[in-house]
């Protein structure tokens, strides 16, 4: 009998090892500034999943730049889903065959379970009485934002301004005279949404801090309240945050359908209700209504003033575009 428990110990142990080891863990590669709002999803997610399957799931991050994140995939990291702020990202993977062709019909709303807008941030008491766009091209002015060529921030903030333009009756000449006299106000281009706050409040460079109306809580809650004050544009864009399945890494994994459930969880209310906590603009409308720090911008979308972000990408961000032509730092 003794020797018969001795012989079972170690089968028991390997089997309980080869359980542990069973447990699917997903990898969720996604852009800089939502590493909070994932933070409190993927812990949500997984008391969601064990109550609806009864197994239990690990899910593991990678946060930067959205387009230095989408290269990083297409190059080989493992992710099982990205989770993005632009679509070209996940265009670029899909061109690659990385994710489906047809992404955007795989969830509803596009496959955008969220989205955000453009707004400024400024330091407490708002020294430089910054109130509208008009007021970042002034003199003296310093303006912090990501390289459109690095980070989906960076192009939404560049595609607000011009698009503001546009909105109060301006053509593209008049916007692209705007965002070139922004542009002379940067004195440095940060990599991603997160460096862009660290250059503002860490190293203490610019006036106005043109981010994702969601970095607000994020400021609030790694630097103290108070730090910063949110001011709302008259008119500004609306983020679409898109999501996809990584066909490649789930394929070989086996993941497809803990991947499609990940995806599945953003849309529910107790998700969307975790985005608006995050003043992420949730897509439910009842959850919407529920927090009022939404404040009623007037938003136009990509396709208004750039036909779509492809275009965008090829006429303003691509190498030798429209935003290489007008910046120039150092003149």
């Amino acid at each position: 009998m003794k020797l018969k428990l001795r012989l079972l110990v170690p089968v028991l142990a390997l089997a309980a090892a080869s359980a542990a080891s069973a447990q699917t863990t997903l990898l969720n590669v996604s852009y800089d500034v939502a590493r909070e709002f994932y933070k409190d999803i993927n812990p949500a997610f997984v008391a969601h999943y064990k109550k609806a399957t009864g197994k239990d799931i690990k899910i593991d991050q990678s946060h930067a730049g959205s387009s230095a994140q989408a290269r990083a995939v297409a190059d080989g990291l493992d992710a099982d889903v990205v989770t993005m702020n632009t679509t070209t990202d996940i265009d670029f993977l899909a061109d690659k065959g990385v994710v489906a062709k047809d992404w955007r019909a795989r969830f509803p709303h596009g496959a955008a379970p969220t989205t955000s807008t453009m707004l400024f941030l400024v330091r407490n008491g708002n020294p430089k009485g910054i109130k509208d766009w008009d007021d970042l091209v002034k003199p003296g002015v310093q303006v912090v934002v990501v390289n459109p060529k690095t980070g989906g921030n960076g192009r939404y903030a560049y595609m607000a301004a011009w698009g503001q333009v546009r909105a109060k009756g301006g053509t593209d000449a008049q916007a692209l005279d705007f965002v070139s006299r922004l542009y002379k106000n940067v004195p440095v281009l940060a990599r991603g949404g997160r460096d862009a706050t660290g250059v503002f409040l860490q190293r203490n460079i610019g006036d106005v801090l043109i981010t994702f109306e969601s970095e607000v809580v994020s400021v609030d809650k790694e630097f103290g309240a108070g730090k910063v004050d949110a001011i709302h544009p008259g008119a500004s864009i609306v983020a679409e945050n898109p999501v996809a399945v990584v066909e490649r890494t789930v394929a070989k994994k086996g993941t497809a359908a803990e991947a499609k459930a990940y995806l599945d969880f953003l849309y529910t209310p107790e998700a969307q209700e975790i985005a608006a906590r995050h003043n992420i603009r949730p897509r439910d409308e009842a959850v919407l209504r529920k927090y009022p720090q939404f404040k009623p911008i007037k938003l136009f979308t990509v396709d208004q003033y750039f036909g779509s972000l492809a275009e965008a990408q090829k006429v303003h961000f691509n190498d030798g575009g429209q935003f290489d032509k007008l910046y120039q730092p150092g003149k």
